[in-house]
């Protein structure tokens, strides 16, 4: 694992790093999302417990969020919504650990105003914040900011890191390039196909969800290795392309980011915990197939995060293997 979670502690954990003279140049170009927490009923949100820790719900998109999801500039994808990934990002408030647990896509939920359906479907219906209600009324946890990573734009940032090694269990390939068994280095474009490749696999989007916390921790593995701060020019580059890659809520300030940036800039590789949302089964509801989560196993991780745990080995959650297919 490397020093925080997911790309949006990325650019944190390196503007923490040192030259904060320059954090216009390297926040300026993160984007804004605006009215993330609009319109929400805080007498129905979990309540604010007042801790230190910081909550962070995640969206893996392979756009931004605030670029058109119709008409003649929507983005061409494959994918039935640009919720492509939704994972919940706790930081705790001295700065010494995270957790990262996904929710599969697919996860049949209650959706506000919508019935049961797929929770990726909350964010189609409702965008932010309903995908946001949704998440809480499922965890009970209360999220405190909201931030999008483009996978697409975080190519970039693979090619100004040199591109990064990854680990595959078995063999499978997808649009033309091949994964063999073992270490793979891949450039941008290779890494792209690498998170979006879900045929083939024998999980499906499980899998995927593994590939893509894989891909980003090998990406955190290489900033960690890597000793920007010796090459400038280099670091500059890489820093403006993870700013570039990455949405928050407009009520996360550049201050909020520089003080979170100090609170991680000591956090180990192995202090970061990916996770999965703990699988009863998954299933077919009228023509969708759904994934079912685990009531009881769901309640224990949820209930350990609330409390600013790490959540129990015997809870169900699927913590990311060595070498995810």
């Amino acid at each position: 694992m490397s020093r925080a979670a997911l790309a949006v502690v990325l650019i944190l954990v390196m503007l923490g790093a040192g030259a904060l003279v320059l954090q216009d140049r390297w926040i300026g170009p993160v984007h804004r999302i605006p009215d993330a927490f609009a319109g929400l009923d805080e007498s129905r949100r979990p309540p604010d417990t007042g801790g230190s820790d910081t909550v962070f719900l995640l969206m893996g998109s392979d756009v931004r969020a605030d670029a058109p999801t119709t008409g003649t500039d929507a983005p061409d994808s494959d994918d039935s919504s640009r919720a492509d990934a939704i994972m919940l990002v706790r930081i705790a408030g001295n700065g010494s650990s995270a957790e990262v647990v996904s929710i599969p896509r697919d996860s049949w939920v209650p959706v506000d105003g919508h019935g049961m359906d797929k929770i990726n479907a909350a964010f189609a219906f409702g965008g932010p914040p309903l995908l946001i209600h949704t998440v809480e009324e499922l965890t009970g946890i209360r999220i405190d900011h909201f931030a999008v990573i483009d996978f697409a734009g975080f190519t970039a940032v693979t090619d100004a890191l040199g591109g990064v090694t990854v680990d595959v269990a078995q063999q499978t390939s997808s649009r033309g390039h091949t994964f063999t068994a073992g270490p793979n280095h891949l450039d941008g474009a290779e890494a792209l196909i690498y998170v979006r490749q879900r045929y083939d696999l024998p999980g499906g989007d499980f899998d995927r969800v593994q590939r893509q916390q894989n891909y980003l921790r090998a990406v955190l593995a290489k900033l960690a290795d890597e000793n920007l701060l010796a090459s400038p020019g280099r670091l500059d580059s890489v820093i403006r392309d993870i700013a570039g890659s990455v949405s928050v809520d407009s009520g996360l300030s550049d201050f909020d980011l520089l003080r979170l940036a100090r609170r991680l800039q000591n956090l180990s590789p192995d202090d970061v915990d990916f996770l999965t949302a703990p699988v009863a089964g998954t299933g077919w509801e009228g023509d969708q197939s759904v994934v079912y989560l685990d009531r009881q196993g769901g309640a224990e991780v949820w209930s350990a995060l609330r409390a600013g745990r790490r959540p129990p080995q015997d809870a169900g959650a699927d913590r990311l293997p060595a070498e995810p297919r």
